[in-house]
């Protein structure tokens, strides 16, 4: 009985933070391959790859959960922050808040009557000359979602995404495992381009060519770094 009540919460948490979702996942996916492939060229020992995959995929997302964390918390502090001051200058000078939604409403394009008449109407509806002002001041709406939630999503996608290019050479040796790690990312990849596409309407081709070509220059990165040390050491 209680299942579809969670169930309906986890929906609506998801859909609320679904651009942290996409984020984490793109975020995880590119620097752990680059990662890997940096240390798999210079080594064929799968427990070197593995550890090093390991901790870099658990240091990043939790480095990604903190960072956003903290942004969902300020954007919070901030909406809390603008609250008071518009209920303060409501409180304080009314006629002043109205006016100066008025001039947004005609510098938007409405007539100057029309404007008016808009004024006079918010003037006599306090709380919904508080929502529009809120508006006015912060297009964005502040956070999405609650700063916890959000910042576990951003855990989640981030892990799950960072651990495909990591599992092949966990069950194959590392040559095999290259090639294997390569493909499902790649796959990965433009299942995520696919994504980014859908959730900002952007054009498809042309995004998942951007997100794959990202990952590849984070593994071609990671490659010439880690046989340049390794150069360098020998």
């Amino acid at each position: 009985m209680n299942q579809t009540p969670l169930l309906a919460k986890l929906k609506a948490s998801l859909e609320a933070s679904a651009g942290d979702v996409v984020f984490g996942m793109e975020d995880g996916t590119v620097s752990i391959f680059g990662l890997v492939f940096g240390v798999e060229a210079t080594t064929n020992d799968q427990s070197a790859v593995l550890i090093a995959g390991a901790s870099g995929a658990v240091a990043a997302a939790v480095s990604m959960m903190a960072g956003t964390y903290l942004d969902a918390e300020t954007s919070e502090d901030q909406t809390k922050v603008l609250d008071s001051r518009i209920a303060a200058e409501l409180k304080s000078d009314l006629g002043a808040v109205v006016g100066q939604i008025t001039q947004r409403l005609q510098a938007a394009g409405l007539p100057h009557d029309q404007a008016a008449i808009a004024g006079n109407f918010f003037s006599s509806q306090p709380p919904t000359l508080k929502a529009l002002a809120m508006a006015l001041a912060d297009p964005a709406g502040g956070s999405t979602g609650g700063a916890l939630v959000r910042s576990l999503w951003m855990l989640v996608a981030d892990f799950l995404a960072a651990a495909i290019p990591i599992l092949p050479f966990a069950f194959l040796p590392v040559p095999q495992g290259r090639v294997v790690s390569a493909a499902i990312t790649t796959l990965l990849l433009v299942a995520l381009g696919v994504g980014r596409a859908r959730i900002g309407g952007r054009n498809m081709p042309r995004t998942v060519i951007e997100t794959v070509s990202i990952g590849i220059a984070a593994a071609l990165a990671g490659v010439g770094i880690g046989v340049g040390i390794a150069h360098i050491a020998s």
